[in-house]
């Protein structure tokens, strides 16, 4: 069976080491980033604010999973979290590619945690930089998502951790995400039709 081609940004950050060995054995992943794998895999450099290098890692590709972010530097964080996120949309229009996989914080729990019956909320994402700039990436999503037919899939995270020790006596946030549980919900959005 030959395995879909999937484009992995982000490859080498700190969740994309943890997804990978969940899909790989589902997907041919090219794995992109800037950084070098911690595992030793071999990753093709990309910059995700240089359009033309998206452009040609996407090529031959079926998917794009965009893990890509910065938050330190308030210039660099921009052009990673939105330009990035204009990029893997504008490639993924040129390429006719109709599947990817945009990554980003949650932006509603806090405002709402005293409510348990809450439907759809609107974006609450504070005035921090970084909430912010992946705020403006999520509006990029959606709007090629709807002018270009792509099925964009944002998967929002609060607490990305490391399953707890079965023998912890540690409380565990009820907003927790396991990695193990992220990449089956990559794995889900990657196979919806």
């Amino acid at each position: 069976m030959v395995r879909p081609k999937v484009l992995f940004l982000g490859a080498s950050g700190m969740i994309g080491p943890h997804l990978t060995p969940g899909l790989e054995a589902d997907y041919d992943l090219r794995l992109a980033d800037l950084r070098p794998h911690p595992a030793g895999l071999q990753v093709l450099p990309v910059d995700v604010t240089a359009y033309e290098q998206v452009l040609g890692a996407a090529r031959g590709t079926a998917a794009i999973v965009n893990f890509t972010v910065n938050r330190g530097d308030p210039q660099h964080s921009f052009r990673v979290n939105v330009q990035g996120a204009w990029n893997v949309m504008r490639a993924a229009a040129e390429l006719g590619i109709r599947k990817v996989i945009h990554s980003g914080p949650e932006a509603v729990m806090r405002a709402y945690d005293h409510d348990f019956d809450v439907g759809e909320a609107p974006d609450r994402p504070g005035c921090g930089y970084y909430g912010l700039t992946k705020l403006l990436s999520r509006q990029i999503c959606r709007s090629f998502s709807r002018r270009y037919g792509i099925q964009t899939v944002c998967l929002l995270m609060c607490y990305l951790t490391p399953p707890p020790a079965a023998a912890s006596r540690q409380d565990f946030h009820r907003f927790h995400l396991v990695y193990d549980d992220l990449q089956q919900a990559c794995r889900r959005a990657l196979a919806l039709e």
